[in-house]
């Protein structure tokens, strides 16, 4: 019963996923899936919020695409290390927008470690997120792919970069190798994330929030 709840709940979201805080972002998701058909381009969550996006969470999504339909950080446990991370700085979803380093998955397959010209392929789209955002100055890279897609957007020369004053932050990913470790060695990395998304918050002027009763 507990699966055929959770599928229907994310049936309940994907029927919200033109909904006009998120309707942009979406709509762009669409346009990259048909560009390359026989792909599925995760959406996101209708939780976030173009107008009110201050940070953008960028994931190396090179596992499977996750079942929901949506942008995750990667596995269950990367979701819930993630959500606590908000829980403890009182970061609400409309304030960060998740994206994927490289926005495509063929369905049910991994995509594996992405080859230089995958990465360089998440430049345009990972732009286009940024010009549907315009309050966003911040990017969190999670991850060694999205770090390298980090290091080539600050490279392009697109005014809107400098014009909001860009800055990157370069973390682990939250599953993966790149989180294996003792649970000491684990929390510190969560730490390292946190010091970074705080600091993001203040950059761009959000209070902490109280969590949710």
């Amino acid at each position: 019963m507990t699966a055929l709840a959770t599928e229907s709940f994310h049936e309940q979201l994907l029927k919200r996923r033109y909904e006009p805080n998120v309707a942009a972002v979406n709509e762009l998701c669409d346009t990259l899936q048909s560009a390359k058909p026989g792909t599925q381009v995760p959406y996101v969550d209708p939780a976030h919020d173009v107008d009110e996006c201050r940070i953008i969470s960028l994931f190396s999504n090179i596992g499977t695409a996750s079942p929901t339909g949506f942008i995750m950080p990667g596995d269950d446990d990367a979701a819930t290390r993630m959500l606590g991370l908000q829980w403890k700085l009182g970061l609400r979803p409309e304030y960060i927008m998740p994206w994927n380093v490289h926005p495509w998955h063929t369905p049910g397959e991994p995509n594996g470690k992405f080859t230089p010209d995958q990465i360089q392929a998440g430049l345009k789209p990972l732009l286009k997120v940024l010009a549907l955002v315009p309050r966003a100055s911040v990017i969190i890279a999670h991850g060694t792919e999205a770090n390298r897609l980090a290091g080539l957007l600050l490279k392009t020369e697109v005014p809107l970069l400098w014009r909001r004053g860009l800055k990157t932050y370069k973390v682990r990913s939250l599953s993966g190798r790149s989180f294996a470790g003792s649970p000491e060695r684990q929390k510190q990395y969560l730490d390292e994330m946190q010091v970074a998304y705080a600091d993001a918050m203040a950059r761009t002027g959000l209070q902490k929030s109280p969590p949710a009763p």
